[in-house]
């Protein structure tokens, strides 16, 4: 590209400064501009000059297998070792009928304990406390003494560097202690741990049984660099008791876990410390230095404005990436409810299980536009991994053919039922049977199962009575929050599908989207309370939109899936030139579906009054049609959701009535709060609306729920060690919506790229994202001039951008030479794999270029 600027170390800015654009450093994308990564993710760091306050501000490192907060008291360094494969109980449970006591994740505590030599190390104002997000390393300095703190990206070890210096110094011990009784029996279930020694190592194996179903898991930790004695506390903790000396030595704390009986996870969490023990602190840091610089070079924002607002969108967007880059690495997902930074045992509130709407704070495509498929991983292994399951439950509980995904569940899915459990269940939640009518044996048998779980959740709460719980059930016949969702399988499997569509992976296609698509499909199909009416358009009946409208009909939730899976299953099937005889009973279904449901709908004079947030002038969707079983708000757009927005069903690439409705319905926003959990921030970055992208954005980072917002960025939104990130993910989405648009006009057509479609003029950026089609597209805006469109083409093909400029001629550069000129509000132009493509204004030079374009600044 040397029309465009020459090479050189690094860039740098600051406000008002001369911006540079420099070749690519090789094997980073970007051909214009060359990042300093590390100055820039630096950015985000956490820096503390003293204690924080509680142990969930602590700082987060984690492998993405396991991980734990760092925190401090006046004499100790202290973890609790979680893994995202460790759960105390599967979907068979029947021994936690009470809701927030289904538990996972924990595995041990650890402290390292400065009890002797002198006065407390880590006094609150002698104390400092500094995360590098670019390497993951986490320093803690106190008086006299240093720790520094990683989680090694090849096995499972954290690995703590020591270093005393203090003048007098005393004996260090090393803690482990269990995270309950050394045996804990609750109903059928049993936990059970035990410690002990191996040739001066310490470990801790915990067990959880019920039924058929096991879990295993250890701790084990060694000390390298200094001679330390094994000591006996007492029956729930053992030391490691390290000589007193001055200068380095590492603690080195290994964790595995399995669900098979036989496996010797003792075995291999001693294998692992042996593995550490070779590699040394300075050889694990060295290798995660390698990871993270990969990692950190996909893609990249920076942002500046002259308020500092958008510089902080910035750390948190590069913080939330940092989370998930270390908690999403395993055979699971890491949880909404405490991720991989519970500090207080292996309880915690909303228990065990996962929730879909939560999840998919994390799990969004702000993960696939920051080139970063791989951390989605996880979250497909599982739900792949729970198909079967979820086919029985599809016929099981519904009637139906295909998959029912619910909305909340077990990392395994949905057990099996009995045939006269099913067979009853199936009459009561379609509705064909009265529930004044359901029997003794349905009562008996729903009364040890999880409330939580989608299946049980017109269940409430309850007591202990005599020993036996007795529950209490919502007053909503079979209706619960979350028992007549379906739509969140939808969203799953249109996540499969875009996936494929940003990589291009057709074996990813074949094995793992399209069995999910056709699934999903297949249960809306064959759904018995879908059915045609007299207008000849397919209905459904006797449906949840979200968790607040129970028993409606049409909802905005399941007409939006519907709608936006049948295409996109289609299109696949024609990708992969399989289930031909299929599709034109699919594209019959798709053609004669019903609408999404409108405020000018039969009916919707019957429902509540349809103001309230997302409310705007005119027509507008809304949630759904009555007789509405029981909630409110059907009447209106539900700003927690917006489904209408997650299938690609109303984007600026839409006809013009669509977005006349997706306006009407998103509403004015104004400067107001923004929730956690809230897609306003996306839909208005949908819709292209920058004033308001201007406004939620930071409103959403700042929770205005009144969420406790955190020292380490994180919150406990959901209760008791809860420690999240669900608002730092949905600001994400919104964000990379905003800077780099590349939705098309319905799901399954061409997308079409969109440079800072709904950003501030006063907002200075730069960036290299992905969109579809595996396009790797940067670009840059200062005082709300773009200065260019950078697109590299992984895979070739058609590339379709709007604009830039809005009007005028285009000049295409390739490979560094002026190619062509383009004109026209849609600019279509063919590429090669490998190829880089560069759109500038006409008369753009290369000096231009290298006094305009900005770049990351250090902090």
């Amino acid at each position: 590209m040397k029309p465009f600027g020459s090479s050189c170390q690094c860039l740098r800015w600051s406000a008002g400064a001369a911006f540079v654009v420099c070749s690519a450093v090789a094997g980073e994308p970007g051909s214009l501009l060359d990042v300093n990564y590390r100055d820039l993710i630096s950015r985000a760091d956490l820096k503390c000059t003293n204690t924080v306050a509680r142990s969930e501000a602590g700082l987060p490192v984690g492998n993405g297998r396991m991980g734990t907060l760092v925190w401090t008291t006046p004499s100790a360094l202290k973890f609790q070792i979680n893994r995202v494969d460790v759960f105390a109980n599967n979907c068979t449970t029947d021994s936690f009928p009470e809701r927030h006591t289904d538990y996972c994740g924990g595995c041990g505590f650890v402290d390292i304990e400065f009890s002797e030599g002198g006065p407390e190390v880590f006094a609150s104002e002698r104390t400092r406390q500094h995360l590098s997000c670019y390497e993951g390393l986490a320093t803690v300095e106190g008086k006299d003494v240093k720790t520094r703190t990683l989680a090694w990206n090849e096995k499972d070890v954290l690995a703590v560097e020591v270093t005393d210096q203090r003048a007098v110094p005393g004996t260090i011990s090393v803690n482990l202690r269990m995270l309950r009784s050394p045996l804990v029996r609750t109903a059928s279930h049993i936990a059970r741990s035990k410690l002990e020694t191996r040739d001066r190592r310490i470990l801790l194996a915990q067990e959880f049984a019920e039924g058929d179903y096991f879990c295993g898991s250890a701790v084990a930790i060694a000390v390298v660099g200094r001679d330390a004695e094994v000591q006996p506390a007492n029956d729930t903790d053992l030391h490691l008791v390290v000589r007193p000396g001055q200068g380095p030595f590492t603690v080195l704390i290994a964790s595995a876990a399995s669900f098979n009986r036989k496996e010797d996870v003792a075995a291999s969490v001693l294998a692992q410390l042996d593995a550490a023990t070779a590699k040394g602190f300075a050889g694990m840091r060295e290798s995660n230095r390698v990871w993270w610089r990969e990692f950190w070079a996909k893609s990249f924002i920076h942002l500046h404005s002259a308020d500092g607002v958008a510089d902080e969108v910035e750390r948190h967007y590069t913080y939330y990436l940092y989370l998930m880059g270390s908690a999403s690495r395993g055979k699971f997902p890491t949880k909404f409810n405490g991720m991989l930074w519970t500090t207080g045992g292996d309880r915690r509130q909303w228990g065990g299980q996962f929730w879909g709407a939560n999840q998919s704070c994390l799990y969004n495509n702000a993960l696939l536009a920051a080139n970063h498929p791989e951390v989605l991983n996880p979250m497909f292994d599982m739900l792949s991994g729970m198909l079967d399951a979820c086919s029985l439950a599809a016929r099981q509980q519904w009637g139906s053919q295909g998959a029912f995904y619910p909305e909340t569940v077990f990392f395994d899915g949905l057990a099996p039922l009995p045939d006269d459990i099913a067979a009853e269940m199936r009459d009561l939640y379609l509705l064909r049977k009265p529930w004044a009518e359901r029997s003794k044996r349905f009562l008996e048998y729903a009364g040890t199962k999880a409330p939580h779980s989608s299946r049980w959740n017109w269940i409430q709460s309850g007591r202990w009575q005599n020993g036996r719980w007795n529950y209490q059930e919502r007053g909503g016949g079979p209706f619960g929050p979350v028992t007549h969702i379906f739509s969140r399988g939808a969203k799953y499997a249109y996540q499969y599908w875009l996936r494929y569509e940003y990589t291009r992976d057709q074996a990813w296609l074949r094995d793992r989207a399209y069995p999910v698509l056709k699934a999903v499909a297949e249960f809306y199909r064959n759904f018995p309370n879908v059915r045609k009416g007299a207008d000849g358009k397919y209905h459904i009946h006797h449906v949840n939109s979200n968790e607040s409208v129970q028993g409606a009909h049409d909802t905005d939730e399941e007409i939006a899936s519907m709608r936006g899976l049948f295409p996109v299953l289609i299109k696949a099937s024609q990708v992969l030139n399989v289930d031909v005889g299929m599709r034109p009973a699919w594209q019959e279904f798709l053609d004669n579906l019903a609408p999404l449901p409108r405020s000018d709908g039969l009916g919707v004079s019957t429902l509540a009054p349809t103001g309230g947030e997302g409310r705007g002038e005119g027509v507008h969707w809304i949630r759904g049609y009555p007789p509405v079983f029981r909630g409110s708000g059907a009447g209106r757009p539900d700003g927690n959701t917006m489904p209408q927005w997650f299938f690609d069903l109303c984007t600026l690439e839409s006809d013009a009535e669509t977005i006349k409705l997706g306006n009407a319905t998103l509403g004015t926003t104004g400067s107001r709060g923004v929730g956690v959990l809230s897609k306003i921030p996306l839909v208005a970055a949908i819709m292209g609306r920058a004033d308001a992208v201007r406004t939620l954005v930071p409103a959403q980072l700042k929770a205005a729920d009144r969420s406790a917002v955190l020292a380490n960025r994180m919150d406990l939104r959901e209760g008791a060690q809860t420690t999240s990130a669900q608002r730092l993910g949905n600001a994400s989405d919104a964000l990379h919506t905003a800077l780099c648009y590349d939705l098309p006009a319905g799901p399954g057509q061409p997308s079409v790229i969109r440079v800072f479609a709904a950003w501030p003029n006063e907002w200075d950026a730069a960036y290299t994202l992905l969109c579809r089609g595996g396009f790797l597209v940067s670009s840059a805006m200062r005082k709300g001039e773009v200065q260019f469109v950078e697109i590299q083409s992984q895979l070739g093909g058609e590339c379709r951008v709007r604009h830039p400029w809005g009007d005028g001629e285009v000049v295409l550069h390739r490979g560094g030479q002026k190619a062509e000129t383009l004109s026209g509000s849609l600019l279509k132009f063919n590429t090669q794999r490998g190829e880089t493509i560069v759109l500038v204004r006409p008369g753009t030079t290369a000096e231009q270029f290298r006094q305009s374009v900005p770049t990351p600044t250090s902090q």
